[in-house]
C-alpha cells in the first residue's frame, strides 16, 4: 500500500498547495495561478494545453457516460452523451453556486457508497481478509511503485488545479489548508480502496469499461443498478468540474459570460465523445499524465518559494 501512501500525501500537499496560492493571489481562474508558477511565457502555451485538456477530459466524461448506458444499462450510447451534457449544461446556467452545490451533495454519496461496495467486493473475494496473488501481470503494470503513484496524481492535477484555482476569492487561508488535506485524504483513500478490489477481481475486471458496476455485479445484481447510477453521477460531477474550469477560464464565475462559455463547451464536447470511451481514455490521459508533472514539480516548490520571499522582504 505504498504507492496509496504516497498518493495521499501528494494529493493532501498539492490540493492545499493550490488552495493556498489561489486564496494569496486571490485568483478566480488557472491561469492567474499558471502564470506565476511558470512566467507568462510559459503560461501561454500550458495554458492553451490545458483547454484542450479540459476540453478533452469533458468529452471522456460524456463518453463514459454513453459507455455505462451501452454496457450496463443496454441502452443507446448516445442517450446517455445526451443526458448528461443536458444536465451539465443546466448546472453551468445556474453559476458558481450550482457548480458547487451539485459536488457539496454528490462527490461525499458517491465516495461513501464505493468504500461500501469495495470493501463488500474485498470479504466476498477472499474470507480471509488477505488478498489473492496479483501474479506477473500486475507486477509489469506496477513496475515501479513511486512512478505508478505520481503518475496518477498527475493525471488529476489539472482538473483539480482548473477548479481549485476558481476558489481563491470565495475562501480563508484555513479552509483552504484543511481543505486541501481532507480532500487529499478521501481521494488517496478512495484510490486505496478501489485499488484493492481491482486486485481482488483481477484479471476478469479488465474486460470491462466501467469496472465499478462489475464489482457491483459479483456482490449482487439487485444493486448494479443503484451503482451504475452512482457511477453516472460521479461521471457528472467530473463533466462539470471540467466545464467549470474551462468556462472559468474564458469569463468571471457567475456573469453571463461564463454560463454562455459553458453552455458552448458543453456542445464543443459532444463530437469528441462519440469516439469509443477506451480509446479517448488511452489517448487523452497519458497528456494530462505528463502535463501534470509540470505542475506537481512547480507546486511542490512554490509555497516554500514564497514563504522564503515573505520572510526576507
Amino acid at each position: 500500500m505504498r504507492e496509496v501512501i504516497l498518493v495521499t500525501l501528494l494529493f493532501s500537499y498539492l490540493g492545499a498547495s493550490i488552495l493556498y496560492l489561489a486564496v494569496k493571489l486571490k485568483t478566480n481562474n488557472y491561469l492567474s495561478l499558471i502564470n506565476r508558477l511558470l512566467g507568462k511565457k510559459a503560461g501561454y502555451f500550458f495554458d492553451l494545453l490545458s483547454m484542450a485538456m479540459l476540453l478533452g477530459g469533458l468529452s471522456v466524461m460524456f463518453s463514459g457516460s454513453g459507455a455505462v448506458f451501452e454496457e450496463h444499462l443496454k441502452i443507446d450510447a448516445w442517450l446517455g452523451i445526451a443526458l448528461v451534457a443536458l444536465i451539465n449544461g443546466v448546472v453551468m446556467l445556474k453559476g458558481l453556486h450550482g457548480v458547487l452545490w451539485i459536488n457539496a451533495i454528490l462527490v461525499p454519496v458517491k465516495i461513501t457508497a464505493i468504500f461500501i461496495l469495495c470493501l463488500l467486493v474485498i470479504h466476498t473475494q477472499n474470507k480471509t481478509g488477505c488478498l489473492p496473488d496479483p501474479g506477473q501481470p500486475v507486477e509489469k503494470i506496477f513496475r515501479s511503485w513511486v512512478w505508478s503513484g505520481i503518475l496518477y496524481v498527475s493525471y488529476n492535477m489539472m482538473l483539480v488545479l482548473a477548479v481549485l484555482a476558481t476558489l481563491g476569492k470565495s475562501i480563508s487561508i484555513t479552509k483552504a489548508a484543511a481543505g486541501g488535506v481532507i480532500g487529499g485524504v478521501g481521494l488517496g483513500l478512495t484510490a486505496g480502496i478501489m485499488c484493492l478490489a481491482g486486485i481482488a477481481l483481477w484479471p476478469k475486471i479488465l474486460a470491462y469499461k466501467v469496472p465499478t458496476i462489475y464489482m457491483a455485479g459479483m456482490i449482487h445484481e439487485s444493486i448494479k443498478l443503484p451503482i451504475g447510477l452512482l457511477i453516472w453521477l460521479a461521471i457528472l460531477t467530473t463533466a462539470v468540474a471540467n466545464t467549470h474550469g474551462l468556462a472559468a477560464r474564458i469569463a468571471a464565475p457567475g456573469s453571463i459570460k461564463y454560463k454562455l462559455a459553458g453552455l458552448c463547451v458543453t456542445l464543443l464536447a459532444i463530437p469528441l465523445s462519440l469516439v469509443d470511451f477506451d480509446r479517448l481514455v488511452n489517448t487523452i490521459y497519458p497528456v494530462f499524465g505528463y502535463a501534470g508533472l509540470v505542475i506537481i514539480a512547480a507546486l511542490l516548490l512554490a509555497p516554500p518559494a514564497m514563504a522564503f520571499i515573505k520572510r526576507n522582504n
